[in-house]
């Protein structure tokens, strides 16, 4: 598969970028694709760019592409179905960070942004910029306040990756074997994202 897309660039350095775009790959499996072929340093350099670039997009276009789909019969039920999941990660976020400082005197805001920052430095499947900004549009975060947890978070995320490499490398472990294995826990996770969205709808009937 990144032979594939290598070779359908034909530029390695944009390939990383590009593949850092896309849901699932984002990040992490940029930084893997592009490890050997570029070097760790510029590996990390663009996919960092391009998955962390890809949040003003999805913030300012999120809200009124689900707006826009609910007013189409066919795709009315799927945007809502989105807009219920987004909306309860967003308000599930927001009682987590709660509950770690209860007693703490940190404002709502506050709490919010902490709350998108943890969720996109996690590199796991599911998790990171594209989820990251849905939960922070839906938590009704301004736009300058989701640039820094985005960035941020982003950066740690890609610094844990490069450590994952890094060990993979050592103990001889396939890079290649890592990012197929990335890419099926997130097709996992999406196929289970999918299913709980949809039995989401069913309780609510």
């Amino acid at each position: 598969m990144e032979e594939f897309i290598s070779n359908l660039i034909g530029n390695h350095y944009i390939s990383t970028f590009i593949m850092s775009l896309v849901p699932l790959i984002e990040l992490k499996g940029g930084i893997i694709f592009a490890w050997d072929r570029l070097g760790p340093l510029l590996a990390f350099v663009f996919a960092y760019l391009g998955s962390t670039i890809v949040f003003i997009p999805i913030y300012f276009l999120l809200r009124p592409l689900l707006n826009l789909l609910k007013r189409i019969k066919i795709f009315n039920n799927f945007a809502n179905k989105v807009e219920h999941y987004f909306t309860n990660k967003a308000e599930n976020t927001l009682k987590e960070r709660e509950a770690k400082h209860k007693g703490k005197p940190l404002n709502q805001n506050v709490l919010k942004k902490l709350g998108v920052f943890i969720f996109v430095a996690i590199p796991l499947p599911m998790t990171g910029v594209w989820t990251g900004t849905g939960i922070a549009v839906f938590l009704n975060l301004k736009f300058k306040d989701v640039i820094l947890p985005v960035v941020v978070g982003n950066f740690i995320a890609g610094l844990l990756i490069c450590a994952l490499s890094a060990l993979c490398k050592l103990i001889g472990i396939s890079l290649n074997l890592v990012l197929y294995i990335l890419l099926a826990m997130a097709l996992i996770f999406l196929v289970v994202f999918i299913i709980k969205v949809s039995l989401k709808k069913t309780d609510n009937n």
